[in-house]
């Protein structure tokens, strides 16, 4: 399947029903991020780990200790398919989302996919998402451990500052543009620098297909 970027959106899922299938640690985590931002979890699967027993015995998520049901698709505006290995399970789940209009993402399977999910680096009110469009998802991965790095408390902070001294000048400056100018010269200085530092089998790699292009326009 070819790549496909998408069109990027953040989904306010606060107060909705999602759907998670599968019982394991992906299924956890997934799980902790969406009720992190609020959503009505339900968990689908026989058995669960340690996390989401938790989870369940706290009331916080509800858990149907049973393979999915057709039943259970009911009101979710978004599904999570964590079970691995099922391409025909998931291909109907991609059916079904078509027919019934709510998001699916399907892990490791983006043919049997609405939406993407790109790895996201958050701190603070700060979210960054990265996405290679399915091409290369390891990738992601390492860019969000190495960019988790870099954001911390302070920043965390300074993000909690720019948005207090946002709504100070909404209230002290109507003006759009007045309020626009103070916000640019508030941040006057801020960079974000960095570099990257590449693999040397890429480096390697590039240096032969350079080679290879040289010798090419000199024949």
């Amino acid at each position: 399947m070819a790549a496909n970027s998408g069109y990027p959106l953040s989904l306010d899922v606060k107060g909705y029903p999602v759907l998670v299938l599968g019982g394991d640690e992906e299924a956890a985590e997934k799980t902790q991020q969406l009720l992190a931002a609020g959503a009505k979890v339900i968990v689908v699967a026989p058995s669960l780990n340690d996390t989401l027993k938790d989870l369940a015995a706290s009331a916080k998520v509800v858990h149907r200790g049973r393979h999915f049901r057709d039943t259970d698709l009911e009101s979710a505006i978004l599904v999570m398919n964590m079970v691995r290995g099922d391409r025909d399970f998931a291909r109907a789940l991609f059916a079904k989302a078509r027919e019934k209009k709510f998001l699916l993402w399907s892990v490791d399977q983006p043919e049997s996919s609405t939406v993407s999910m790109p790895a996201v680096v958050a701190c603070g009110h700060l979210r960054i998402a990265i996405s290679t469009s399915g091409v290369a998802p390891a990738l992601s991965g390492f860019m969000k451990e190495d960019i988790e790095k870099i954001f911390g408390d302070e920043f965390a902070a300074f993000v909690e500052w720019v948005g207090q001294l946002r709504e100070q000048t909404k209230a002290d400056a109507p003006d759009f543009e007045k309020r626009r100018d103070l916000l640019r010269e508030a941040l006057d200085g801020f960079r974000l620098l960095g570099k990257v530092q590449y693999p040397k089998v890429w480096l390697d790699e590039r240096a032969k297909l350079n080679v290879a292009s040289g010798v090419k326009g000199e024949a």
